[in-house]
């Protein structure tokens, strides 16, 4: 069983040194996801020197981890999109995905990537785990309004595979991300432009506009920061944490298997379960491979075990299914249901908040940062703007869901950590626990050394998890993200985890053991 995403194992990515001398560019792009590598593609086809400064390795984050569904259609259902932001924003906001489907075809015939990027149709049914005429109904009604908008819809009685009524939506899509973004990647660097990974950036001068990165300084005409949750950069602190209350980080669970060739249509699908479950089938020679997934939860507050679950379920409508992959990944949800897409400062670019459509929104992002620099107009800077003030039926939701800060805040520190040793800790394994009067995050890795940790999280001080299935920290208030050895995973903490000094004897017991 393969604990990390199937397109991790299926292809590999050329690597890049980090930055070792100061220099100067038109933009420096960070984060090397497939916002920052889009991005900095774009710009310098048009002529633009860029420096796309990655912190650990191209597509390392959350874009390898990704279910690569290619999409419009978006979480929030089409009939809720209409009520609180009217046809017209529905419809810019669907159409936004549709322009960026396109712009991953046309930039796919201009690499030659051999990713196999194919049109499907996506399929949105009723729930896995009831039948309601109510859910009908519903789906009826986002068939009509698709059409009435203009979008390829039809309503079906029975989807394939789930065999509920749903809605077949034309002009999806699907491909091997890594593939897809490999020669991007190869066609950064020279001509003035660099890529660099391995280099983080940690600091961020306004007057002249600078990023360093170490000792070491870019300095630039504008920065666009397409990191997963947005860096601080040049935005105060103030309004940085109040523009991350609009921010909800969730984790999902992924399943990769196969399954007999035939099996089921090549397509893409979801279902109405909040949190709802989706799946993507692709064809090859011999087989099938599926990509299921769902179970969504705040990071940081999963109450336990999910895959056996999420497995349980998958088997229950495809019992010939055979899991060979098992990884999860993170997507960002927003107070309003929309991404935010802009400047947060001035000569300063974001992108965030693409809930379920990563892939086409972060396109869409890559595009929009590419005009802004550019000074050309773009049909999506007032919908998505990062200060909008127009949240609509979003306000509910934004006080809701920002109750979690104090309420975690306060009782992780209320009820304190039991008493433990390290030596309890077994290979592979954290915990957070009182040692020697302290609490830490302590974790034995594979070598049998153990790392001892600050269990507060550097963004807002909560306290973090242990994530067992992924082995990683999760803060449960605003779902950042650390390695067990405490480096930042994602953000939007930007600084590791504290590490606790241990007494000499003690450091020297355990290194024996080890």
């Amino acid at each position: 069983m393969e604990h990390q995403s199937y397109w991790r194992t299926t292809a590999t990515l050329p690597k890049f040194g980090s930055l070792n001398q100061d220099l100067e560019v038109d933009v420096v792009v960070v984060g090397a996801g497939l916002t920052g590598i889009t991005a900095a593609y774009l710009l310098k086809r048009e002529g633009v020197k860029v420096a796309l400064l990655e912190r650990d390795s191209c597509a390392g984050g959350d874009t390898g981890r990704t279910t690569a569904h290619l999409t419009y259609v978006t979480d929030n259902r089409l009939h809720e999109l209409v009520k609180n932001w009217g046809c017209d924003g529905a419809r810019a906001f669907w159409e936004a995905g549709v322009a960026a489907i396109d712009e991953i075809f046309r930039i796919n015939s201009e690499t030659g990537a051999d990713c196999g990027l194919k049109w499907v149709p996506g399929y949105l049914h009723g729930k896995l785990d009831e039948q309601s005429e109510q859910d009908r109904k519903s789906l009826q009604r986002d068939a009509e309004l698709a059409q009435q908008l203009g979008f390829r819809a039809e309503f079906l009685e029975q989807v394939p595979y789930a065999n509920r009524p749903g809605v077949k939506f034309e002009g999806q899509a699907k491909f091997h991300p890594l593939k897809y973004l490999a020669p991007m990647i190869q066609s950064i660097p020279g001509d003035g432009s660099y890529l660099f990974e391995n280099t983080e950036a940690t600091e961020f001068e306004a007057d002249p506009l600078v990023v360093r990165a170490g000792r070491y300084k870019v300095r630039c005409r504008y920065v666009i920061i397409a990191t997963h949750t947005p860096l601080m950069g040049k935005t105060g602190l103030v309004s940085a944490t109040l523009f991350q209350t609009k921010l909800m980080l969730y984790t999902s669970y992924v399943l990769g298997a196969r399954l007999p060739a035939g099996s089921l249509p090549e397509a893409l699908f979801w279902d109405t379960t909040d949190p709802y479950y989706y799946l993507r089938v692709d064809r090859y020679p011999n087989h099938d491979y599926l990509i299921f997934g769902g179970k969504d939860e705040k990071t940081g507050q999963k109450a336990g075990p999910v895959f056996g679950a999420l497995e349980a379920e998958l088997k229950r409508f495809i019992p010939d299914a055979e899991v060979q992959h098992r990884w999860l990944g993170q997507v960002v949800e927003t107070n309003d249901g929309l991404p935010f897409i802009g400047e947060s400062a001035d000569g300063q670019f974001i992108a965030t908040g693409f809930c379920g459509n990563g892939f086409t929104l972060g396109t869409l992002s890559a595009v929009m940062a590419r005009d802004r620099f550019l000074g050309r107009k773009n049909p999506w800077f007032e919908l998505f703007d990062v200060s909008r003030k127009k949240f609509h039926g979003g306000t509910w939701r934004y006080v809701t869901e920002n109750v979690d800060f104090p309420y975690y805040y306060l009782r992780d520190r209320i009820k304190g950590a039991p008493e433990g040793s390290p030596d309890e800790l077994k290979t592979g394994e954290g915990k957070v626990m009182k040692f020697q009067g302290q609490k830490v995050a302590a974790y034995r890795g594979s070598d049998g050394k153990v790392t001892l940790l600050s269990p507060v999280c550097t963004h807002l001080s909560c306290i973090v998890r242990w994530n067992a299935e992924d082995k990683t920290w999760d803060c449960p208030c605003h779902g950042s993200r650390f390695k067990p050895t405490g480096e930042v995973l994602g953000g939007p903490a930007e600084s590791p985890l504290e590490q606790v000094a241990w007494p000499d004897q003690e450091q020297k017991r355990y290194d024996k053991a080890a």
